[in-house]
């Protein structure tokens, strides 16, 4: 077993999920308050059950040639593909890759996105359930979008989901060291724990100096006041 399957706990669980061989819970650790547990329906959805971002996210990537940044179970992949695009499905956890050829991802792709190659150039790069927070440190986000400039088409864009989180030190005594988005995580499944990582979570008004810097357009298309999630494209300048 190779050193990334040893901790891939999160690829275990999905893979266990589909194979009805599940071994208890996904657990997530945090470091500002309990242990959460998260349910792997989520990631084995069917439209009607996915949240009106995911709806509204998936009915905007209507171009021809999609990549779907860390697919996971393939969910938002199968759906796209059912409707006729051309979607390739990455993700870096050889466990999720499983699944998704399992369950009939047409073109999956083992990689890490920054060291993705590929002939091809995609018009639309998607990104769903804050699948922006993979990057995890909000100085990498530049390094992102010239990734994605690489990978997509001169009219490409880019559809993602976030979260302003600034109501978690409003609720916590936590104390902000650096960006307040830059959260750290840790996996546990059947009494493995993976290694803690970060994952970030992008304000809008961040983001869009962000972009700007780099030279890309942000559009709000939807946003729940209440929870500070909120659903974005990107696009070239």
């Amino acid at each position: 077993m190779s050193a990334y399957k040893k901790y891939d706990v999160h690829g275990k669980a999905l893979l266990d999920y589909y194979n009805e061989k599940q071994q208890g819970p996904l657990i997530i650790h945090n470091y500002y308050g309990d242990p959460e547990e998260m349910p792997l329906i989520h990631y084995f959805k069917d439209f009607e059950d996915f949240t009106s971002i995911e709806q509204e996210a998936l009915l905007e990537s209507t171009r021809e040639k999609i990549l779907d940044i860390g697919a996971a179970a393939g969910t938002h992949a199968l759906f796209l593909q059912s409707k006729g695009y051309d979607i390739t499905a990455l993700d870096t956890s050889e466990f999720c890759c499983e699944v998704m050829k399992k369950r009939g991802v047409q073109k999956v792709e083992c990689a890490d996105f920054f060291h993705y190659q590929s002939k091809e150039k995609y018009d639309t790069l998607l990104l769903l359930m804050n699948g922006i927070g993979f990057i995890g440190e909000v100085k990498k986000f530049k390094d992102f979008l010239k990734k994605a400039d690489e990978l997509s088409t001169d009219d490409g864009i880019i559809i993602f989901d976030s979260s302003d989180i600034t109501y978690l030190y409003d609720e916590t005594d936590l104390k902000v060291e650096g960006y307040f988005g830059e959260v750290d995580y840790q996996y546990e499944y059947n009494g493995e724990k993976g290694e803690w990582f970060k994952w970030l979570y992008l304000d809008y008004d961040k983001l869009k100096s962000l972009a700007k810097q780099s030279g890309w357009k942000v559009t709000m298309i939807d946003e729940d006041s209440e929870t500070g999630h909120y659903l974005v494209k990107l696009e070239k300048q």
